[in-house]
């Protein structure tokens, strides 16, 4: 069904393109308008989208790192997670590990370092390479995706949910970045702090749905995560009835499901989507990327249509 409806959004024929889908939308950046409705549309025409995780990272690119989310985005659409961590001077930063030694050319912890010593560091990619890239505040990387994408926000311990909202309403990206949760008690408490925003947080059943709406949360800003270990077409199902939708990772290391991807075919990536996903959390977003735009049937990457729609 899905590639019947987003075929006829393409398509130069007489049928109706679904929920306001268009043959222009291939040409867009990932940049709606409505969040809610994008992420409906994503679910109403089981369509997925890829995630990358802290950017995208390989050879020559560094995670949490601009430069690594353009050269994610040179391959296709897709979300870019980012680490958001604090320094001593309180500023907000993109950074991953409480320390710096293995992601940059520096030593000691994150905290110790003012917000000018943390951006004279040089990063480091995957193979420790020192890059003539550095690390971004937050702003900077909200200034950046402007236009151009979603940033999913995966706020570290040290970091509270009201600065980064804070940081977030003053550069007027409210509306273009998710929040990362990990329990439903965290997702309520995001909700309290910003009752707009877009949150992920970790669903084990469609109980923690219930629990949710007891708590006042609005499901339509609800994203599912469901972690990592398999797909649940059960779980993704019900999720779906109640108008919820559904974030899985392939990502992990060499255990992981991108790995066994590399060695198995790409393609897996479109079956687990198959199963009632709409997000898909990967550290390889170039090969879901193209296992994706395979499988569609259309012209182009059936996430932008949603995105022109929404």
């Amino acid at each position: 069904m899905k590639h019947v409806l987003l075929a006829c959004a393409l398509a130069l024929c007489a049928c109706d393109a679904p929920h306001g889908l268009d043959s222009g939308a291939a040409q867009s950046p990932l940049a709606p308008a409505n969040l809610p409705s994008f992420f409906d549309c994503l679910r109403e025409n089981s369509v997925a989208v890829v995630a990358a995780h802290r950017g995208g990272p390989a050879p020559g690119y560094a995670e949490n790192a601009i430069a690594t989310f353009e050269h994610t985005l040179s391959q296709g659409p897709a979300l870019i997670e980012v680490d958001v961590s604090r320094t001593r001077d309180g500023a907000l930063v993109l950074m991953h590990d409480d320390t710096i030694e293995r992601t940059t050319n520096g030593e000691g912890d994150l905290r110790d370092l003012t917000l000018a010593e943390v951006q004279a560091l040089n990063l480091r990619d995957e193979n420790g390479d020192v890059l003539d890239v550095h690390p971004p505040s937050l702003r900077e990387a909200l200034d950046w995706a402007r236009g151009r994408t979603l940033l999913e926000l995966d706020v570290k311990r040290s970091v509270s949910y009201e600065d980064v909202v804070r940081e977030v309403r003053e550069a007027d990206a409210m509306g273009r970045v998710l929040f990362v949760t990990y329990s439903v008690d965290g997702a309520s408490r995001m909700a309290r702090v910003a009752p707009d925003a877009m949150i992920y947080t970790t669903i084990e059943s469609a109980a923690d749905l219930d629990t949710l709406s007891r708590r006042g949360v609005d499901l339509s800003r609800i994203v599912a995560w469901t972690g990592t270990d398999e797909p649940s077409a059960a779980l993704n199902v019900a999720l779906a009835q109640r108008g919820v939708e559904v974030s899985f990772g392939t990502l992990g290391g060499r255990d992981s499901w991108d790995a066994r991807f590399q060695r198995d075919g790409h393609d897996q990536y479109a079956a687990f989507a198959e199963t009632g996903l709409q997000v898909i959390a990967t550290d390889e977003p170039a090969a879901a990327l193209r296992a994706l735009d395979a499988s569609d049937g259309v012209d182009g990457f059936a996430a932008l249509q949603c995105a022109r729609a929404s």
